[in-house]
């Protein structure tokens, strides 16, 4: 995490674990290869205490890092089921992740609400406008409300550099390989940015239509960006995504004489996803729309987060 106010940077320990891809030897040499992730530590993987449920079956157990055990499985089943096993095994500790960051998620709320802080997360894919809209939002309105913004990306702060030309008070957190931002990054960007009572909190996630959709992140509601020189169907490709946020931005819509997007369609596909979802069409080059989506940030900013 870069504070560019200060210059410091936190290095940050995820809850999320790092992904694992190794491979299991059946009985008849069939190699069965995939990745899960490891809460322990590296020294812990070196134990080989890990398990999958067996009754006779014996694997060798190869892991692409420094590590290699040998496993009894359970079932003399197909490759199928042996693979039902482990992603069962996956899910169990994705709950236990989630149930984690669920419970920083609600301490962030709660810290945002004795505030009266209004959290938006901004989620979209990558190319879509996010950080344009943004600046644009924050150099139309940080006069008549206080913004801040805690800035995602895999790498660079190159988008909060942009941000922070506008004079709007600004910390970078990079995922490296992950691809979404976790509540307890937003506990400790609070921390750092400290941002003032009666404010909008700006969070841009990570360019990701998918995982930011899992992750809580203590915001007040997620804001999902589409611009129109993506497909029009994304909201049926993306349902879970557009079904968690309560507003959507299509974006970018000074540019639908030169594209083949069918805005009718993509609404109708959103609404299909998601009846109760807010939309707004804008451009944030010629500010067409924009006023509409500062009327709903102005109404939810103070009286209802």
């Amino acid at each position: 995490m870069t504070n560019l106010q200060t210059g410091v940077v936190d290095i940050l320990t995820s809850s999320q674990t790092h992904p694992n891809e190794h491979s299991h030897v059946l009985e008849d040499g069939t190699v069965v290869t995939h990745t899960h992730a490891h809460t322990d530590s590296k020294s812990d993987h070196l134990s080989s205490d890990h398990k999958h449920s067996d009754r006779s079956h014996f694997y060798h157990h190869y892991h692409t890092d420094d590590h290699h055990s040998d496993h009894h499985h359970s079932s003399s089943s197909t490759v199928a089921q042996l693979h039902a096993t482990m992603h069962g095994n996956t899910i169990a500790l994705e709950h236990k992740i989630l149930a984690k960051n669920d419970l920083i998620a609600a301490q962030n709320r709660s810290w945002l609400k004795e505030r009266n802080i209004l959290a938006l997360n901004l989620v979209s894919s990558p190319g879509s406008g996010k950080t344009t809209l943004l600046t644009r939002t924050i150099t139309d309105l940080q006069h008549q409300l206080p913004i801040s913004v805690i800035e995602g990306d895999q790498e660079t702060a190159n988008d909060a550099q942009r941000i922070q030309a506008t004079g709007c008070p600004v910390i970078q957190v990079n995922t490296g390989t992950g691809c979404h931002l976790e509540a307890t990054m937003i506990e400790r960007g609070l921390q750092a940015l400290n941002p003032p009572m009666n404010s909008l909190l700006m969070i841009e996630n990570v360019g990701n239509l998918v995982c930011p959709a899992l992750f809580d992140l203590g915001e007040y509601a997620k804001v999902a960006i589409l611009s129109v020189t993506e497909g029009e169907d994304k909201p049926l490709k993306y349902p879970h995504m557009f079904k968690a946020s309560q507003v959507m931005i299509l974006t970018k819509i000074d540019l639908l004489p030169y594209v083949s997007f069918d805005v009718d369609r993509c609404l109708a596909y959103a609404r299909q996803v998601n009846p109760a979802i807010a939309i707004f069409q804008v451009s944030s080059t010629t500010g067409d729309g924009l006023e509409d989506w500062y009327s709903w940030l102005r109404n939810f900013s103070m009286a209802k987060c």
